[in-house]
């Protein structure tokens, strides 16, 4: 027992998996009371199992295996990660305990498979189990059956698919085994339980004998469906509900709903396997179907039918063989065949499904067509066949081609066509079959019931019949209106009689609408529905001969009980009595109206009608009137009170009072009277005539308008019309317009007949008359409200100046809503019942505007030789076939659906392998889709789904094409049709990836604006997970962006449910994403308000507004003061304003408004920004992102906006209406200034809000909320404010892509806007936006930026530009290219402006550009530098706007760890509330001197100022107090006196433009160079002096030499003078070493170029010039410092290779001068720098590699490399290794390969180190003495230098250290020293130098400020106030800002001298300067910040930014303590100079 007592002390798990069989069986015992014990299923505890439980089933002993068995049961019955294990658990059950030969283990491994079913695993445990069945062993066979029929038993069909299942079914029954056909029996019985005949198909081909049992079985099963009865974890509350009817005692019927709702309808077709029968056709097929002889086209359809007979076809392309069987049906002569086709069709169509819908279109006319065949079996088959091929499509589809067969001569066609339109509406439902549907198919149908032939009238019964019963009659009346009562009856007859296909449901649901009272809705009088009225106009005699028969029949609908007419009120049919004012009534004679006119007017009112005397007849109308006035309704006879009034004079009335009574007493009767269209034909005439009379013309438009409410307004429009263009008065004409105008808006529109309106506005727009045209023009304008953009298709014919007219008006209207009717309405509408059918008649309005467009029929064109044409071999073939189609389709402008087979040559095309031709048939695609209108949507399956496979093109353009195509087409057709069927899908799974992205970010844009998809939509499911794993990351990314659109619509269950099909890891991936997507799911869009007027906004058709919102009534504000969310669409339209409460607004709640208006408008609420910005970052709500705004986001803002926004003010920014947005900016500006905080704490809102705006279309808001901007951002700056990050990524976008507006006021106001931004957020960061801005599509927008970014950088110079300059430029540079030509311009002139700021270096910064670009831009330069003057004209002008933003930034910016004084300052102030002082105080006083650095502004501002004034003035002595402040140390005494202001202004006149000016600077300076002891003054100002000079180089050779006016000897002086002052320079070691690496480099570049300059070389003295050029190249070579002229030679070398434009010879002279230096080095090795130079070597092998250096033409750049390595490694040996510390990662870099290649060379030649290599190294510290020595003696002097008190003696024991050894290296103690030690040090060093040597005391500073200082150490400073304090971070005194004081005044060209050493400096100069001064100092400081930018790029200097701004100052704040004696010295000089001159 050893071993038991071992394995007893395990834990639980480690036993489950012990080698002993009982130690296991204990573990599982105890892991079993576990599992029952642990109560939490998210216990930690479970998971240590999950990798156990599989060993717990598979265990190799069986008694064991039973224990494992129970506690795998356990565990899945409790753990909540059990599902995890669910594949290897059942696939374990399955092949280890199924075959085991107890039942107990059979029982638990079925109980096992059914608890992971019940924890949600079906679907793998149904895949384990399908695998089962192809085990060998019969065992596992029979008991995976069982399982399977025990989880249908229990589970159901929902959860068990049963598909897999029935595949199986027939090979089990093959089985040999006994046991498994006995058991799959019992499983074909229990499917057949739940999905009963489905099953049949499946198993027709099982053994005989097999399946007649089966039947037996079958008969036996009760007919109650099954119900499940064990319950998912996910179904608990149905689990419930199934537990409560068991104990009520299991009631049968008691669960029948639910018992539906459980268990779906399986359809048959879904078992079944499709068959592939395309390849099976005989190989003769076309030819046979083609053959003369009969028999042999039978042959063929005979195979046909035979192949269609399989029950699923799968789907393929078979148009070819629908082509061939339509040819048959429609041509065949034998009937035989026909009827054979026919059958061939039906079982295509059955066979398909839905993937036949696409051939729908083509067979339908020809089978209705040929319905004239009367032999019965013909007949019977062509039924089958359309009705088969209708369950494939849509009526909507194939309305078109029916409606156009209803009017066929033919009876029998007439009469089969209406069955089959009752067949079809069977099959529809209320939805399927909406008022667009019905109203013209009943229209055609009631055609056909007045119909001669009985058997085409008793089908059209039929159809009206079926009709009635599935739309209801609510719908289906209004067209009904006009047929008599017997018909009528007979159609309700037809509906009670009809069954429908989808069972009663539809009818009884649509009998219960017709119980409820409803209001009805006028008759559309449009279209045969408006039958009789249509006749009404044509003549007018029309209504006389039809009222008769109107009264007889009572109209059905109209059912007022009409009192004196007494007509028979029939129908009232539940419809509320006041609801239509229509009556009828016949026409009476004069006598019998006489008769009953008197009777209620008074006798002498009658006899004075007719009365000469016109005051007898004045007082006969005020009775008359009085009578009318006192009348009841019920006594008035309208008809024979206006015959009264017709009498004569009647209408031919002379005296107008009388007249005006009369029109007023017309109006009076039929507002109070039951007034007839009869009374109304009477009167309108005559109304007509007087509407144009200038007194009577109010009255008779008074009477019109009560005419139009008693008779509606669609019929007295219509006859008003007629009357008044049938007559010449052009004023009745023009009135009559402006009548109805007003009306529509009063009464509304729907009901209108359109078709009628245009042709008559058509007449008035031809009018000679302004007036009747400006009416017509007017006219349209309100139309345009209620239709759309669709009305402007009907005049596209008209002249130009016409349209422009009719457009300008259209503009008017755009935006604006229709108003709500306050006529008509209230007295018809009874209640709100009709709401719903006038909103519907509303959206009807378009599209029964798009269907009166008068389209032509264009199959007749498209001619067999076209489509043959368009297929050719020859593409120039297939070109012209398409160039012929679109000028058919242009020609036609609107055509008929029907294009033969022009839709499948189109097809062919779109795979065309010739791109333009693919892009053509798009273009005409899209062409077809305006011209076909709606109506396109027949066309989807068959050409749509084409269009986006083409999405899958490689080229860009043609994606582009078909998306515009697709698009164009979705517009016509909306989103269903593309998203039925399977071809979506078939799509999305075509591994394509640019199908793939583009497909995705289609449906992500599509979808969210759908408000349901149809269920196939789910197929696309699948293929969206596989793209969510795609190999390309973009098809990545727009997968996982359409996720979130997929999921609003099929739910997250479902989304989730489909990746059961996936592989495990990929599955985790998905539901991770699906979660993350459900997070930002957005809400499906509310069904949209409905209102009766439109929103008529873009260029979408009116049609499809559907998803745009319908505008809300200014009323519904105030009735709904909660606008529902939902309802909210597009920009928040709520719904309209109901009933009769349209009519007028209470006034109460305005007055409550009022009253609310008093408080602030901006609530602040803590902390509210900071937690809005919170949940943007953590995703909590949407990013503020889009292209335009969906609703998701209006609405986010909206529910953000409501804590802190006023209630009124949200209502208004929320508002539909423009002008509430207006009313709502207007508060705003009044509150900005009172309410400065709740504006700041609401900011982030505001602005977005304001992006909105920017999206409307209307101007004023437009130009009110940048009116608004403006002072939101003057008020910020003023405030100090600073833009956040959220704040300006939500806003600055939008902003900008208003710069590209057309107007003009507009893009000044944005950039108004984006100037005073500066102010408030970083320029640099703006910078970036901007760039943004200038990648849009809109040219103007992109100049714009392009603009703006000129000025920043002029504004603040090159740093501004992000991400490098170097970026910056090359993408500004792209745009010198653009097509356009103001961009080009805006392009060319920012780099202008750059170049100005910048100079040459530009032409590095931009890179390579094509010559065309380049060109352009050189000549551009050439220009600007022409006219030199006009520079500073716009710098002034920009500048004051500009100018501030530098202290904003100052302020707001610093954020450094020691907080500079100023912000403290500012901090200080704002606290005690005086914020205003911070404006009033100069910012130069800030003495904030690193953010003043940034602006040279302001400098260039100044200067011309001081040069313009005579100079005496300007330096007159200026009270300077003396600072009394004592020096912190030795760098701070005594640093400026006047000489370095006097060097810095003649200095700055070398680089003048004026040749003058500049000979005499050079004089001046030369003077000064030729004395040696004044040239110590220049010191501090050689890189100045070198820029200016190289500048004035670069000007000679640009400008001067190129221009023919200027005399050469001019310029040959000029060079003369600058070589000679260099010569005098670089004789002066001391000077010449100054020079640093980037000026030297431009020196040197200036030189060579001059030394080949041919111009040069023509002149008389040129080779003179030359040759003292090349005497001075080879003194700078000499004299300069060794380590920064071979640093520049080694960078001119590489740009010079690099540059394509240089040429060989530059590059040539460049290697000579290297040569030279390596000739010096042995002299000069020891004062090189080694380290900077093979870091710059490194930098030129990086650029040049070896392989790259070895194709140059000339050989020479790669001997000069190698001979330049060879000499320093000869000269230093193996220690040149150790010089390698600059260079990143040594071991990338080839130099050192290199290096070592040399050593080991020279090492193998030598032998070994000769003692002559260590002597040439000078002398140094022997290799063996410790480095630690050395080091520990460095930190101590370095410690004494950095104390106080032993400062001096520490720099002396360094200076001695360091000549002692010369090469020692103290690099590493300065490295992590600031910049300002580093300085001290170096300075303290050469001070020694000299006095040691002894030149003579020397000024203690020599005022090279840390700026300049060129040391290659990387600065680790980042702080600004770290270059100035000292090195332990103490804080700095004040002698430090005393420091920065001086420099200012330096700049500002004051001076900190004491007053009596100033001399005037007018004794300097012989004449007075140019103004030039500003911009050459401009260019000298802006060259110098780029020189340092330069230098630091190539020594990768990590300067902070401060200091690299800064480096703009350091040259010209370096001085010299020479005393006033020499500057009077020098003024002698000038005397002398002058003197001599003149």
């Amino acid at each position: 027992m050893g071993d038991d007592s071992e394995w007893i002390k395990l834990s639980i798990d480690q036993k489950c998996e012990h080698k002993l069989w009982k130690a296991r069986m204990n573990g599982y015992e105890e892991a079993l009371k576990l599992f029952q014990k642990i109560e939490d299923e998210k216990s930690p505890e479970w998971s240590k199992y999950l990798g156990l439980i599989k060993k717990f089933v598979t265990d190799s002993n069986a008694v064991a295996q039973l224990k494992g068995l129970e506690a795998a049961l356990a565990y899945a019955e409790n753990a909540y990660v059990a599902g995890r294990t669910t594949g290897e658990v059942i696939s374990g059950v399955v092949n280890k305990v199924f075959n085991q030969p107890k039942a107990r283990a059979k029982e638990l491994g079925i109980d096992i498979c059914l608890m992971y079913i019940e924890i949600e695993k079906g679907e793998p445990v149904q895949e384990e189990l399908l695998k089962g069945l192809d085990n060998k062993n019969p065992k596992i066979i029979v008991a995976c059956i069982e399982t399977l029929r025990k989880a249908l038993s229990e589970f159901g069909s929902k959860i068990i698919s049963l598909k897999p299942i029935i595949k199986v079914l027939p090979k089990l029954f093959e089985s040999r085994e006994k046991a498994v056909r006995d058991e799959a029996k019992l499983l074909a019985v229990e499917i057949y339980c739940w999905i009963r005949d489905a099953l049949r198909p499946p198993l027709q081909n099982i053994n005989s004998v097999q399946l007649k049992e089966l039947e037996e079985e079958w008969v036996k099963l009760p007919p109650a469906a099954p119900k499940q009865t064990r319950f998912l974890r996910s179904q608990q509350e149905l689990k419930a509900k199934f537990e409560q009817q068991q104990a009520a005692g299991g009631d049968a019927d008691g669960g029948g709903d639910d018992g539906d709702e459980i268990v779906p309808q399986v359809d048959a077709y879904e078992l079944l396997e499709a068959v592939e029968i395309l390849s099976k056709l005989p190989k003769d097929f076309y030819d046979k179907i083609e053959a003369k002889k009969w028999q042999e086209r039978k042959e063929a359809l005979e195979a046909v039918e035979m192949l269609v007979k399989n029950p699923k076809l799968e789907a393929g392309d078979y148009a070819d063989m629908v082509k061939v069987l339509k040819k048959v049906v429609g041509k065949d002569t034998n009937v035989m065949l026909v009827a054979l086709a026919a059958k061939c069709l039906a079982g295509l169509a059955t066979g398909l499904r839905k993937k036949f819908g696409q051939y729908a279109g083509q067979v339908v006319p020809t089978i209705l067509e040929k319905f004239k065949e009367k032999k019965p079996q013909v007949v019977q088959a062509l039924q089958e066949a359309i009705d088969a091929i209708f369950l494939t499509t849509t009526l909507q589809n194939i309305s078109e081609d029916i409606l156009a067969v209803m009017d066929n001569k033919n009876p029998t066609i007439k009469q089969q066509t209406s069955l089959f339109i009752a067949r079809s509406f069977r099959h529809c439902t209320p939805s399927t079959l909406p008022k667009s549907l019905l109203k013209p198919f009943c229209a055609a149908l009631l055609k056909h019931i007045n119909d001669s032939a009985p058997e085409v009238r008793d089908a059209a019964f039929e159809a009206l019949g079926t009709a009635l019963k599935v739309a209801g009659e609510k719908a289906v009346n209004p067209f009904l209106a006009d047929v008599d009562k017997l018909k009528l009856d007979r159609i309700k007859e037809c509906a009670e009689k009809v069954e429908l296909a989808y069972g009663k449901n539809t009818g009884g649901a649509a009998d219960k609408k017709e119980c409820r009272p409803v209001a009805g809705k006028t008759p559309v009088l449009s279209g045969a529905a408006g039958d009789k009225d249509t006749k009404d106009t044509s003549a007018k005699s029309g209504p006389l001969k039809k009222a008769p028969a109107a009264k007889s029949g009572g109209p059905p609908k109209k059912g007022k009980p009409a009192a004196a007419a007494g007509a028979g009120g029939a129908g009232t049919k539940g419809k509320k009595g006041s609801e239509t004012k229509e009556i009828f009534e016949p026409e009476l004679s004069i006598e019998v109206c006489e008769e009953r006119a008197s009777a209620v007017l008074p006798a002498s009112c009658i006899q004075q009608l007719d009365s000469g005397n016109w005051k007898e007849r004045l007082a006969c109308m005020e009775e008359f009137q009085k009578a009318v006035e006192l009348m009841e309704r019920s006594e008035m006879p309208c008809q024979a009170l206006v015959r009264m009034l017709a009498k004569k004079p009647g209408w031919k009335e002379t005296n107008f009072q009388v007249m005006q009574m009369k029109l007023h007493i017309v109006a009076l009767i039929a507002q109070k009277g039951n007034f007839s269209k009869t009374s109304a034909q009477i009167v309108l005439d005559g109304l007509v005539d007087k509407i144009g009379d200038v007194k009577c013309g109010s009255n008779a438009k008074e009477a019109m308008t009560a005419i139009a409410e008693a008779c509606l307004l669609p019929w007295t429009a219509e006859q008003v019309m007629s009357m008044a263009f049938s007559q010449k008065n052009p004023k009745n004409q023009s009135e009559t317009l402006n009548w109805l105008s007003n009306a529509i808006k009063e009464f509304g529109f729907s009901g209108l007949n359109v078709k009628a309106f245009i042709n008559n506005v058509k007449t008035a727009l031809a009018a000679t008359n302004p007036a009747v045209r400006t009416a017509a023009i007017t006219l349209l304008g309100v139309m345009y409200l209620y239709v759309g953009p669709p009305l402007r298709m009907f005049f596209e014919d008209e002249k130009p100046a016409l349209l422009s007219q009719i457009d300008a008006e259209f503009e008017k209207m755009q935006g604006q809503t229709a108003p709500a009717p306050t006529r008509g309405t209230s007295r018809h509408s009874g209640g709100s019942g009709d709401d719903s059918e006038e909103r519907d008649e509303q959206e009807d309005i378009g599209n029964d505007v798009v269907d009166l467009l008068p389209r032509t029929e264009i199959s007749d064109k498209i001619t067999a030789e076209l489509v043959s044409k368009i297929g050719d071999k020859n593409w120039k073939i297939r070109k012209e076939g398409l160039d012929e189609v679109t000028s058919i389709i242009n020609d036609a402008k609107f055509i008929q659906p029907n294009i033969g087979e022009l839709s499948a040559a189109l097809k062919c095309r779109l795979n065309d392998s010739n791109k333009i031709l693919v892009q053509q048939t798009l273009s005409i695609l899209q062409q077809l889709a305006i011209a076909m209108g709606p109506n396109i949507r027949q066309h989807v399956k068959n050409l749509g789904i084409p269009i986006i496979t083409v999405l899958g093109d490689s080229k860009n353009n043609v994606r582009a094409a078909a998306l515009a195509t697709v698009n164009a087409w979705t517009e016509q057709t909306g989103m269903k049709e593309w998203l039925e069927g399977e071809d979506l899908s078939e799509e999305l799974k075509k591994e394509n990836p640019f199908l793939r992205q583009e497909l995705l970010g289609w449906l992500a844009d599509k979808l969210p604006t759908l408000r349901s998809v149809p269920s196939d939509f789910l197929l696309c499911v699948p293929h969206l997970y596989s793209c969510l794993e795609d190999r390309n990351g973009d098809v990545r990314k727009k997968a996982q962006d359409a996720l979130p659109f997929f999921m609003m619509h099929l739910g997250f269950e479902k989304m989730a449910k489909a990746t059961g099909k996936l592989k495990p890891t990929s599955k985790d991936q998905v539901l991770a994403m699906l979660e993350k997507a459900k997070a930002i799911m957005p809400a499906k869009p509310a069904a949209p308000a409905k209102a009766s007027s439109r929103v008529v906004g873009g260029a979408a058709p009116a049609k499809f507004q559907s998803a745009s919102a319908p505008a809300e009534d200014s009323e519904s504000s105030t009735m709904e003061p909660k606008p529902d969310p939902k309802k909210t669409k597009a920009g928040g339209a709520t719904s309209k304003a109901k009933g009769a409460q349209g009519k007028k607004v209470p006034s109460k709640p305005n007055l409550k408004e009022d009253d609310d208006k008093s408080g602030p408008i901006f609530i602040i609420v803590p902390n509210g920004k900071e937690q809005r910005m919170k949940d943007e970052k953590g995703l909590k709500v949407l990013k503020w992102n889009f292209t335009t705004p969906r609703d998701e986001y209006i609405e986010q803002l909206k529910t953000q906006m409501s804590s802190c926004v006023a209630r009124w003010v949200q209502d208004e920014m929320f508002h539909t209406d423009f002008q509430h947005h207006n009313k709502a900016l207007a508060a705003m500006v009044e509150h900005l200034e009172s309410e400065k905080d709740g504006v700041i704490s609401c900011l982030d809102l505001i602005l977005k809000w304001l992006t909105l705006r920017f999206f409307d279309t209307n101007t004023s808001v437009l130009m009110k909320a940048l009116e608004y901007l403006k002072l939101l951002f003057t008020l910020l700056s003023q405030e100090e404010y600073h833009l956040t990050e959220n704040e300006a990524s939500s806003f600055i976008p939008y902003l900008i892509l208003k710069v590209g507006e057309p107007k003009d006021v507009v893009r000044k106001d944005v950039r108004a806007i984006l100037n005073r931004m500066c102010l408030i957020y970083p320029a640099s960061k703006m910078f970036t936006f901007i760039m943004e801005g200038t990648k849009s599509k809109n040219s103007k927008q992109r100049a714009e930026c392009l603009e703006e970014l000129g000025c920043l950088v002029e504004s603040y110079g090159m740093n501004v530009c992000q991400p490098t300059p170097g970026k910056a430029l090359k993408e500004m540079a792209i745009h010198i290219g653009d097509r356009d030509n103001t961009v080009r311009n805006a392009a060319l002139n920012t780099i202008v402006t750059v170049y100005n700021v910048h100079g040459d270096q530009v032409f590095k910064l931009i890179g390579n550009l094509s010559e065309k670009d380049m060109s352009m831009l050189e000549e551009r330069i050439k220009r600007a530098a022409k006219r030199p003057t006009a520079a500073p004209a716009r710098q002034a002008e920009e500048k004051p706007q500009r100018a501030p933003s530098m202290n904003a930034n100052a302020s707001v910016l610093r954020k450094g760890p020691a907080d500079d004084m100023s912000s403290k300052l500012n901090q200080a102030r704002n606290m005690s509330g005086h914020s205003e002082l911070t404006h009033t105080v100069p910012r130069e006083f800030q003495l904030d001197l690193d953010e003043i650095e940034n602006d040279n502004g302001t400098v260039r501002c100044e200067m011309p100022a001081l040069v313009q004034h005579k100079l005496d003035d300007i330096f007159e002595p200026v009270l300077i107090p003396e600072p009394k402040i004592r020096a912190v140390s030795p760098h701070f005494d005594d640093m400026h006196s006047n000489t370095a202001s006097t060097i810095n202004f003649v200095i700055s006149q070398v680089a003048s433009g004026d040749i003058n000016t500049s000979i005499q600077a050079l004089a001046q300076i030369d003077e000064v160079l030729r004395q040696e002891d004044k040239a110590e003054a220049m010191s501090g100002h050689i890189d100045q002096f070198l820029i200016a000079t190289f500048m004035q180089l670069r000007l000679i050779y640009n400008t001067h030499m190129a221009d023919e006016k200027l005399d050469k000897d001019e310029i040959v002086k000029l060079y003369s003078c600058i070589i000679g002052n260099m010569i005098s320079l670089f004789q002066m070691e001391s000077l010449a070493r100054e020079a640093s690496t980037g000026v030297l480099k431009d020196l040197m570049h200036g030189l060579i170029t001059l030394m080949l300059d041919s111009r040069v070389e023509d002149l008389e003295e040129g080779q003179q010039v030359i040759r003292s050029v090349n005497l001075l190249v080879v003194k700078v070579l000499e004299k300069s410092d060794q380590t920064n002229i071979l640093s520049a030679l080694l960078v001119l070398l590489q740009d010079s290779l690099l540059a394509t434009a240089s040429s060989p010879k530059f590059s040539e002279l460049v290697m000579k001068c290297l040569w030279r230096m390596v000739r010096l080095l042995p002299e000069t090795i020891n004062s090189i720098n080694l380290d900077r130079i093979l870091l710059d070597i490194h930098i030129f092998m990086k650029v040049f590699p070896k392989e790259k250096l070895k194709q140059c033409k000339s050989e020479f750049p790669i001997r000069t490399l190698k001979t330049l390595l060879h000499t320093l490694c000869k000269l230093k040996g193996p220690k040149i290794l150790d010089h390698l510390t600059m260079i990143e990662n040594k071991n990338e870099s080839e130099l050192e390969a290199h290096l070592c290649r040399v050593m080991k060379h020279s090492m193998d030649q030598t032998g070994s180190k000769t003692d002559k290599e260590t002597e040439k190294g000078a002398s140094r510290i022997d290799e063996k003495s410790s480095k630690a020595k050395v080091n520990d003696f460095l930190a101590e002097i370095f410690k004494k230098i950095g104390s106080k008190e032993n400062t001096k003696e520490g720099l002396a024991e360094l200076y001695e250290y360091k000549k002692k050894y010369s090469d020692a290296d103290i690099e590493p103690f300065l490295k992590n020293s600031s910049q300002f030690f580093q300085s001290y040090v170096e300075r303290g060093l050469r001070h020694i130098e000299m006095e040691k040597e002894g030149k003579g005391r020397i000024p203690s500073s020599t005022g090279i400020s840390p700026q300049t200082e060129l040391t290659c150490v990387p600065t680790s400073t980042n702080t600004v106030s770290s270059s100035i304090g000292n090195t332990n971070g103490e804080e700095v005194g004040p002698s430090v800002y005393l420091e920065r004081l001086k420099i200012l005044r330096q700049r500002c060209g004051l001076d900190n001298a004491k007053q009596e050493d100033r001399p005037p400096l007018t004794s300097l100069l012989s004449k007075p300067a140019a103004p030039t001064v500003a911009s050459s100092t401009d260019m000298l400081h802006s060259k110098l910040s780029q020189l340092r930018e330069s230098r630091e790029h190539y020594q990768h200097l990590d300067l902070d930014s401060n200091q690299t701004h800064s480096s703009g100052i350091g040259t010209t704040t370096s001085s010299s303590s020479s005393t006033a004696a020499n500057i009077d010295d020098l003024k002698k000089r000038l005397e002398r100079i002058k003197s001599s001159r003149k």
